[in-house]
């Protein structure tokens, strides 16, 4: 009893910077979220498809967060600090100072975020060379990736930004930079979005081709040439300045970093299952894909040996579970399509007034307005003629194209709620069809995936999680701890600190089931009928494309 104490006593922050907003938590070692904290974070959008932040705005909301979270501490003790973010790009200049991104000049703004466009050119460019590190990005190299950013800014600020860069960070490394001191990239950053290669290392004559030779210098000092697992200790310690600014006790042990959909996975993919009656049970952790669903979506599954997966990112070893090759779909827009086509409709203010009246957040209110709307047989129903093709920021998997748009195909003259209520029902439809999409391209390409581990803000949203099973057929696993991101940042530190000798030890101790959604079987009709049409959507886009392009 007093050993169980001493370890519900001893903790780890996991410290999390999304798109929007940076959370920070106290995690015990039973992977129970004792604390949280969140603050809003900056986003600048000064011209269609370019969206920047501020790494001091980022830093600054990290040590408010974390100042909350270690006052709740008490008298537990904080022996570990683990970061994750998006996979946005960081520039500082020579005096590691921050370095403006765009053609105003604003220092402030230094960050090149994950979802920005701009370099589209760059990035055809860049594809069009078929080099071979591009077998291990499912192919096509993404606008999300960061070669083709500093293509972009090399070509578009040499003055401005580029001559007088120092430093290229990814969000996470650039924040354990700011606690250690140290200029250490995970391994995670540098192979998932750099093209860096865990046994091989930088491969030359890619930058050479693409035309960033000047990359090369010092042995890549700009992008990094110092590298470690996730979750090992870098340096001794965090620094007293950081341990002042961010409140934490000087001393305790930082962990090198994941992209935080890869910290999603780590804290809901091990988890023990004994007992659940899942597909998975007694199968190996390779049956397993973790879905992290918030702004966009990553669909994360695992494998002993390398796959590859056409327009589906990878295979990346040991970039999320050590000693796995990673595989990685996703779509760039998922809980942003929600808002954007909720918020957008004429019938918006209605819903807000109603669901403020019942105290209800507008998605609680849709659902159960779905369900009184519905007649015998599935909600999904409700939308048997309205289809939507959901990559209205271009398709990341397995497509790979980043020239899709949105479709919308059944719409009529109807203004109302119930319209609102059908289009977002159409909406979530669609996302979870592409799920299913790159799905069914992983089991081509040799996944055995039999359950769906889901974690992020939209597995907090009842109507989402059910679509995801009854549309593809699998169960849903959610975690104990709905904030599964926080708490694989968390287990970062926790290896860092040494109390446990591996992440697979510390993710199954502290990755936790909670509930399972089974999917509706008498629905797969339905949904195969929709999953058709949803295939013919594509097809039918690149048609009209052809036909276009003729002009």
């Amino acid at each position: 009893m007093q050993s169980e104490q001493k370890e519900r006593d001893t903790c780890y922050v996991g410290i999390d910077v999304g798109t929007a907003s940076v959370r920070a938590a106290l995690v015990d070692q039973f992977g129970t979220v004792v604390y949280q904290a969140e603050q809003a974070i900056q986003i600048w959008e000064p011209q269609p498809d370019h969206y920047e932040q501020s790494s001091d705005n980022i830093w600054t909301a990290c040590c408010a967060v974390t100042k909350k979270v270690v006052r709740a501490a008490g008298t537990r003790c904080i022996r570990g600090l683990g970061f994750d973010a998006t996979c946005s790009l960081v520039v500082l200049d020579k005096q590691f100072r921050p370095l403006t991104v765009n053609s105003e000049g604003d220092h402030g703004r230094n960050i090149i975020m994950w979802m920005d466009h701009r370099s589209g050119s760059q990035v055809d460019r860049i594809n069009g060379t078929k080099h071979k590190v591009l077998s291990y990005v499912g192919g096509v190299m993404s606008v999300e990736m960061q070669p083709p950013k500093l293509l972009w800014l090399k070509e578009n600020l040499r003055q401005k930004c580029w001559d007088k860069s120092g430093c290229f960070f990814d969000l996470p490394d650039f924040l354990t930079w700011k606690a250690t001191g140290v200029p250490t990239r995970s391994v995670c950053t540098l192979v998932c979005k750099w093209t860096y290669s865990s046994d091989k290392g930088w491969d030359d004559s890619f930058w050479k081709e693409i035309g960033l030779e000047d990359i090369l210098e010092e042995n890549y000092a700009k992008i990094g040439n110092q590298v470690l697992a996730p979750g090992a200790a870098i340096g001794n310690s965090l620094t007293s300045e950081a341990a002042k600014e961010l409140g934490l006790p000087e001393g305790i042990a930082v962990a090198a970093s994941l992209i935080d959909a890869h910290a999603g996975g780590l804290g809901v993919i091990g988890a023990d299952v004994k007992g659940h009656a899942l597909p998975c049970e007694n199968q190996p952790i390779t049956s397993r894909l973790a879905l992290i669903c918030g702004t966009s979506s990553c669909h994360m599954g695992i494998s002993e040996s390398p796959m590859f997966v056409p327009g589906v990112w990878g295979p990346y070893y040991s970039a999320m579970v050590p000693g796995f090759w990673l595989n990685e779909g996703g779509q760039s827009a998922t809980g942003k399509l929600i808002d954007h086509v909720v918020r957008g409709h004429e019938a918006f203010p209605e819903l807000q007034t109603k669901a403020k009246a019942r105290g209800q957040n507008i998605y609680t209110y849709l659902n159960n307005h779905l369900d009184q709307m519905k007649k015998p047989g599935p909600v999904g129903l409700l939308a048997a003629d309205l289809h939507v093709w959901p990559d209205f920021h271009g398709n990341r998997s397995p497509l790979a194209d980043l020239t899709m748009k949105g479709m919308i195909v059944g719409l009529t003259l109807s203004k109302g709620l119930d319209d609102l209520a059908m289009l977002y029902l159409a909406t979530v439809q669609g996302i979870a069809l592409g799920t299913r999409h790159i799905l069914e391209t992983m089991q081509t390409a040799g996944h055995h995936i039999s359950t769906l581990f889901l974690c992020g803000g939209l597995s907090k949203n009842p109507l989402f999680v059910q679509l995801h099973a009854d549309i593809t057929g699998m169960p849903v696993v959610l975690s104990k701890e709905v904030e599964s991101v926080l708490v694989g940042a968390a287990i970062l530190g926790a290896c860092a600190s040494g109390d446990f000798t591996s992440i697979q030890e510390a993710m199954k101790k502290m990755s936790k089931v909670g509930k399972i959604i089974l999917p509706n079987h008498q629905d797969k009709r339905l949904y195969d009928k929709k999953y058709q049409v949803f295939l013919k959507l594509a097809e039918h886009q690149r048609e009209y494309k052809a036909i276009m392009a003729a002009i």
